[in-house]
């Protein structure tokens, strides 16, 4: 059995999904996954390969949703070989990553997954990035955004293309 006191420091990442009461994330308009590297859910404010935890918000033109958070323990990363794959593997579906700093063995693991590390000053906070997320949505300059949403709008396509091809009964 596990213990209370073991939902706090797991042996391997532990992502908790947040829904709304329907169960399912209104995926209406175009959108993107981002990851914070943070201690607090309110600041970008840890390294990537040492994070202990991302905060995962999906970002529309309009609006954010916190879809996830996966936590690390903090006492494994420095003798855990396989740290930059249990993280990048955490990260899934995104498409960039917010943090202090990124090695570049994990900037090379994450562009082979699509996922755009970004730099962040010191005292950047997760609101004012998801403002400027929103605006880059609703507006597309940065080269990773505008390549972001044309991959999620083709596996958008695939998705109704399958649904299209399934037999409906009433």
């Amino acid at each position: 059995t596990r213990r209370s006191s073991d939902l706090m420091t797991p042996t391997t990442p532990m992502r908790l999904g947040i829904h709304d009461s329907a169960g399912a994330i209104d995926a209406t308009g175009p959108s993107l996954l981002a990851a914070f590297a943070t201690s607090d859910l309110r600041n970008i404010d840890e390294h990537f390969g040492s994070a202990t935890r991302f905060a995962v918000y999906r970002v529309f033109a309009d609006r954010d949703e916190s879809v996830s958070v996966t936590s690390f323990d903090a006492a494994k990363q420095d003798v855990n070989e396989n740290k930059l794959a249990a993280k990048i593997g955490a990260l899934e579906g995104c498409a960039a990553v917010f943090c202090q700093a990124c090695g570049g063995s994990a900037i090379r693991q994450l562009m082979a997954q699509n996922i755009q590390p970004i730099k962040v000053d010191a005292g950047t906070t997760i609101a004012a990035t998801l403002a400027f997320l929103r605006g880059e949505v609703a507006k597309p300059t940065a080269p990773w955004i505008v390549k972001a949403l044309a991959r999620a709008g083709k596996q958008d396509e695939g998705r109704f293309a399958a649904m299209a091809s399934e037999s409906w009964e009433e």
